[in-house]
């Protein structure tokens, strides 16, 4: 091979080096303006975070205040729900740059089967999200706040009851621990929301397949109570509840993978490129001739 034709072989390889630099430079900047932004508004954000543990501290006739246990808590809170707010806020210019790096390189055909995926996996994870939000954490704060307990109480059957007391359990919530939980909620969740997504995606790319997906059944079942039990706090309502959404999900996952094999078969009978394993030609036959 001479120079020329090594320059020559490079070059593309430069090219693809600055195009996804061009695209990681937008996606940073992005962001950074949405960090930025969700900056300026992190109270408002910060509100709607804390509706969950407000709620479920009225629903026991307390007031609705976390504490700011070190000095610096305050400010970090602030750079956590920014930066989880321009992510989110930002997500669909990061993906759209992504898109714009990978499409140069598909097919027309390839495009039209990676763009609904592209869609449909931030519709998913905001699903995702709003469960967590909406569902599993009123239930995991109201199971929390189970624990406290009013004090300080006289013990009964003691002698000087005024000097011997139980000590009484408070909630003294601090921001940042509260922030983190919570975040910790709402990613989980939205996480396990994609496995539709996925698991339909790399069916398409012929990755798993309907009966393979079905075959492993059992082992996804204790998949998926040991994710539920590491994602939702110790009470049984949310662990059960997150199981079965997400089992719900696989088997959905199951029919979707089902549904691509069967458009992939259409297409290649189509176009006469579908050969059938000798077993499937002798059952058709078998079953065409009215044999049992």
């Amino acid at each position: 091979m001479s120079k020329d034709d090594i320059d020559d072989s490079t070059a593309p390889l430069i090219e693809h080096l600055t195009e996804l630099r061009s695209r990681l430079i937008w996606a940073l900047l992005a962001f950074i303006v949405a960090m930025v932004a969700c900056f300026t508004v992190a109270d408002p954000i910060f509100d709607f975070l804390t509706r969950p543990i407000c709620a479920a501290l009225a629903d026991r006739g307390q007031d609705c205040s976390l504490a700011m246990i070190k000095l610096q808590e305050g400010f970090f809170v602030a750079i956590r729900i920014s930066f989880l707010g321009g992510f989110v806020l930002s997500f669909p210019f990061i993906g759209y740059q992504l898109w714009r790096f990978v499409a140069p390189g598909l097919y027309k055909s390839e495009k039209s089967a990676f763009l609904p995926f592209l869609i449909a996996s931030p519709g998913m994870f905001l699903a995702g999200a709003a469960f967590a939000y909406y569902v599993i954490l009123p239930l995991a704060f109201d199971f929390f706040l189970g624990f406290q307990k009013a004090g300080p109480v006289p013990v009964e059957g003691a002698v000087d009851p005024a000097a011997t007391t139980a000590a009484g359990i408070a909630f003294f919530g601090s921001i940042e621990e509260y922030l983190a939980l919570t975040i910790k909620f709402v990613l989980a969740f939205g996480l396990c929301f994609q496995l539709p997504v996925l698991l339909t995606l790399m069916g398409k790319a012929g990755l798993v397949s309907s009966a393979g997906l079905g075959g492993v059944r059992k082992y996804a079942v204790v998949g998926i109570l040991i994710v539920a039990a590491i994602a939702t706090p110790p009470d049984v309502v949310s662990q059960v509840i997150l199981f079965a959404v997400v089992y719900g999900l696989y088997e959905v996952s199951i029919l979707l993978v089902a549904r691509v094999e069967k458009q992939r078969e259409a297409k290649l009978r189509a176009e006469g490129l579908w050969f059938e394993d000798e077993d499937e030609e002798e059952a058709a036959a078998a079953k065409k001739a009215g044999e049992p």
